[in-house]
C-alpha cells in the first residue's frame, strides 16, 4: 500500500514526476491556473523561490546593460533571398543529441549520412553551437530565443515560461497552423505547460500511441513518430500555412533500438550509440523523401537542428567542439541550395532568422540574432553547470562559472569576450526574475 501511495504521489511510472504541466489543457491561461490543486501549487511555489537578481553578479548594472545593448540586433532586416514563396509549410525537426561529431561535412565520422545529404542539397550552417546540455533549457532557446541558464531552467517556472515570446505563438499570430510531436512523455519538466502556453493546440506524446508502438523506455521510437505526422500531413485538409514541430528521442540513452546497422566508428566501445543515431538519421532521411514524393516539397521549408549538446562520442573533454551541432535548412522553399554558411551562430538565433525570411519582425525576441543580417554582432553564447562559453569568427573563450576562470580561449581580446560573456548571462538573469 505503501508503494501504490508513493507512486501516485511520483506521479506513476513515466520519466517525468508529478508537475504543474500536468494540469494545463487550454489556450486560456485561467483556466490551466484553476486546474492547478491549490495545495500542490502552494507547495511548488514555496520549493521554487529563487532570487536569480542576487546570482551570477559580475558587473555594474549600468555597465552590463552597456556592454549588452551592443550585442543585440540593431534594426529587423529582411532577408528576401532565403526563400522562393512567402508563407512556405514549416518542419522543425529537433534531433535528439546530434551533433558536429556524427556529420562528414562538419569533420565528424560517417554515422548521420543522410543528414549529411540533406545539408549538402540544402543550407549547412558550419559554425553554430548548441545553447545548452539538457532539453528542457535547449526548446525555449529553440522556441523562444531565450538563452539557457546554467542551474536551473526556466521551464520549471511555470508562471514565467507563460510570458515568454515564441515562434509558434508568432507564427500562430500570422496565420500559421501550430502542431507539436513528440513520442516520448511531454510531462518532463513541465514540456506540456510550456507548449500551450506557447500555442500550441494539437501536441501529440507518448499516450496517443498504442502501447504496441511504445517500445522504447521514452515511447515511441522515431520511425513511428515520423509516420504519424505523415499520416496526419495527408489528412490535413486546411489551406493555412503549418508549422510543424516534431522532437525525436531515438538517439537518447539507453540507445536502443529496432535498427542495426555495420559501422565503422572511431570508437568501437561506442557502436550501439553511434548505431542509435544512424537509425535516428534515416528516419529523418526516410521523412524527407516522403515528403519530396507527396508534392508537398516544393512549398517545404526544413529545419533540423539538434535539442542540445552531442552525445557522441560519450565523453568529449574539449567544451567548445561538445556544442558545436549542425544547423540544416533544406525544401523547396529555399531560393539557394548547396551552400554552406560560415557565420557564426547558435539556438536561439533560429527565431529572427526564419521570421526574417517571412518578413516578420522578431522585435519581441531580445537575444535573438539574424544570422544572415549584415548588421548583426554574430556570436555564439551557451551554458552548461560548470561552464559558459562565447564564440565569435576569430576568437572563443571557455569560463569556468564554479572557479571564476577562464579554462580555454583562442583569439585576441579576450578580455573584452570574457566582459561580454558576463554581462550576457547576467541579463539573462535579470530577466529571468522579471518575467
Amino acid at each position: 500500500m505503501c508503494g501504490l501511495l508513493f507512486l501516485s504521489i511520483r506521479g506513476g511510472v513515466t520519466v517525468s514526476t508529478m508537475n504543474l504541466s500536468r494540469a494545463y489543457f487550454s489556450q486560456n491561461q485561467k483556466l490551466n491556473h484553476v486546474a492547478i490543486n491549490p495545495q500542490f501549487s502552494l507547495m511548488y511555489s514555496a520549493t521554487h523561490q529563487s532570487n536569480f537578481k542576487e546570482q551570477y553578479r559580475f558587473l555594474d548594472e549600468k555597465e552590463a546593460s552597456t556592454v549588452f545593448t551592443g550585442m543585440q540586433d540593431k534594426t529587423f532586416e529582411l532577408n528576401d533571398s532565403l526563400l522562393n514563396t512567402q508563407r512556405p509549410d514549416i518542419y522543425l525537426i529537433i534531433a535528439e543529441s546530434f551533433s558536429s561529431q556524427i556529420m562528414p561535412s562538419l569533420g565528424g565520422e560517417d554515422i548521420a549520412i543522410r543528414l549529411d545529404s540533406i545539408a549538402n542539397e540544402g543550407v549547412l550552417f558550419t559554425n553554430f553551437y548548441a545553447n545548452s546540455f539538457r532539453t528542457d533549457r535547449a526548446i525555449p532557446a529553440i522556441l523562444s530565443g531565450f538563452p539557457s541558464q546554467p542551474n536551473t531552467s526556466i521551464m520549471k517556472y511555470v508562471e514565467k515560461a507563460e510570458h515568454l515570446p515564441s515562434l509558434p505563438k508568432t507564427l500562430k499570430a500570422n496565420g500559421y497552423d501550430v502542431s507539436y510531436y513528440y513520442g516520448g512523455d511531454i510531462n518532463f519538466t513541465n514540456m506540456l505547460a510550456y507548449l500551450v502556453s506557447q500555442g500550441f493546440e494539437h501536441i501529440v506524446k507518448d499516450k496517443d500511441f498504442t502501447v504496441s508502438e511504445r517500445k522504447s523506455k521514452w515511447g515511441a521510437h522515431d520511425d513511428v513518430l515520423f509516420g504519424r505526422v505523415f499520416d496526419e500531413l495527408k489528412q490535413y485538409s486546411g489551406t493555412t500555412p503549418q508549422f510543424r514541430v516534431i522532437q525525436t528521442s531515438s538517439s537518447h540513452e539507453p540507445f536502443e533500438v529496432p535498427y542495426k546497422k555495420k559501422l565503422k566508428v572511431k570508437y568501437p566501445d561506442q557502436e550501439n550509440r553511434a548505431n542509435a543515431f544512424a537509425y535516428a538519421d534515416s528516419c529523418i532521411g526516410d521523412f524527407v523523401d516522403k515528403l519530396k514524393a507527396s508534392g508537398k516539397w516544393n512549398n517545404s521549408l526544413v529545419i533540423i537542428t539538434p535539442d542540445h549538446y552531442g552525445a557522441y562520442p560519450k565523453s568529449l573533454d574539449n567544451v567548445l567542439e561538445r556544442h558545436r551541432i549542425p544547423l540544416v535548412l533544406a525544401g523547396g522553399a529555399l531560393q539557394k541550395t548547396g551552400v554552406k554558411i560560415s557565420t557564426v551562430g547558435c539556438q536561439t538565433d533560429i527565431v529572427a532568422t526564419v521570421l526574417s525570411a517571412l518578413g516578420i519582425s522578431s522585435d519581441d525576441f531580445k537575444y535573438s540574432k539574424n544570422i544572415f543580417s549584415h548588421t548583426s554582432p554574430h556570436f555564439a553564447f551557451f551554458t552548461e553547470p560548470e561552464y559558459m562559453g562565447i564564440v565569435k569568427d576569430s576568437a572563443y573563450i571557455v569560463y569556468n562559472l564554479d572557479a571564476s576562470r577562464i579554462d580555454g580561449k583562442s583569439g585576441d581580446n579576450t578580455d573584452i569576450l570574457e566582459k561580454q560573456a558576463k554581462a550576457y548571462l547576467q541579463t539573462v538573469y535579470n530577466d529571468l526574475e522579471d518575467l
